[in-house]
């Protein structure tokens, strides 16, 4: 076990040193520079003060040595200082944004769970019956549905039309600061409906369906039949024997859950106007802010490797064949 997870961390820190690398130069492939919405559009920029701007962030050195001294910042937890006009460190830009985004995306990962294991385990177990047929409908449906769409959609109807829920931030504008506590967690629920419901529909689909077909898969396998045969009680069958396997599929998924913790945002965030890291890069990319860039790209980068690592862990704890191979 121990050799098993030394291996796959040495590649997980291999891997993230080469899509530093490969980002780092695409960025400064594109077109155009970073400074150029800082120096085109603005005539009161001279070339002087553009030239002294250059050296100032560094871009007037090699590439190469300019990805040194970002990797001696990553190292450091030194992402720079943003390019744009506010020229603050980007880590002080990461951290006000931070626990928004985690804030909602973590209550959707556990919506998505509560809801779609007990989806699942329904589908699977009544195979064929209206209800399979109604969630398979729903699935194909929240796979359908583009996220954008949906959150327009929740805005027209409930924010417009009918003017129940607010469309946009994370509270009201008037009169915060003067409701009482109870009062401004209504209002933070209100706000946060429409984008938890966007943020949660497509995962819900995906989740009940693989679990729905992996377990279907295992309850017709050789060794659940003879628990059948020995006569052990179905609910034992289905939860200590059928559930336990048909979760390694949904341990892949839930890894891969995890960099949308931050990276899976960008678009109702910045639908919705919720200030979180995904409409922090969104803002970043139109503005070509390369250190933001960077920084947002590595810790999604690193969730992202993070959630394959901790799906390995619970692949060799669901799976001992996994643990056994890894110390041959």
């Amino acid at each position: 076990m121990f050799f098993f997870l030394l291996k796959r961390f040495l590649v997980l820190i291999l891997t993230l040193w080469g899509i530093t690398v490969i980002t780092f130069g695409m960025l400064h492939l594109a077109p155009g520079g970073p400074l150029s919405p800082l120096t085109e559009f603005n005539p009161k920029i001279t070339p002087e003060y553009r030239e002294r701007l250059v050296k100032m962030y560094g871009l007037d050195k090699p590439l190469h040595i300019q990805y040194l001294q970002w990797l001696k910042g990553l190292l450091k937890l030194d992402f720079g200082r943003s390019f744009s006009l506010d020229q603050r460190p980007v880590w002080d830009k990461i951290k006000e944004r931070l626990p928004i985004t985690l804030l909602i995306n973590s209550l959707a990962l556990i919506l998505i769970l509560l809801i779609s294991l007990p989806l699942g385990v329904i589908s699977a177990v009544k195979a064929g019956s209206k209800f399979d047929r109604w969630i398979t409908f729903l699935s194909f449906f929240g796979y359908a549905m583009p996220s954008f769409w949906l959150a327009l959609l929740l805005m027209l109807i409930f924010g417009v039309k009918l003017q129940l829920l607010p469309i946009s931030g994370l509270h009201s504008v008037v009169g915060y600061e003067q409701m009482s506590l109870w009062s401004k967690i209504l209002d933070w629920i209100k706000h946060l409906i429409c984008p938890l419901f966007v943020a949660t529909f497509g995962g819900i689909a995906g989740f009940s369906r693989y679990l729905r077909n992996s377990l279907i898969e295992v309850l017709e396998a050789d060794y659940i039949i003879y628990a059948r045969a020995k006569g052990l009680p179905e609910r034992v069958i289905l939860y200590k024997h059928g559930l336990r396997n048909a979760l390694l599929p949904m341990i892949t998924l839930l890894g891969l859950s995890i960099p949308g913790l931050i990276g899976g945002s960008v678009i109702f965030e910045t639908i919705f106007g919720i200030p979180g890291l995904g409409q922090l890069m969104w803002q970043a990319v139109m503005s070509r802010d390369y250190p933001v860039i960077m920084a947002n790209l590595v810790l999604v980068s690193v969730l992202t490797l993070l959630g394959n690592f901790l799906a390995d862990i619970g692949y060799a704890l669901a799976d001992p064949r996994i643990r056994l191979g890894g110390k041959k």
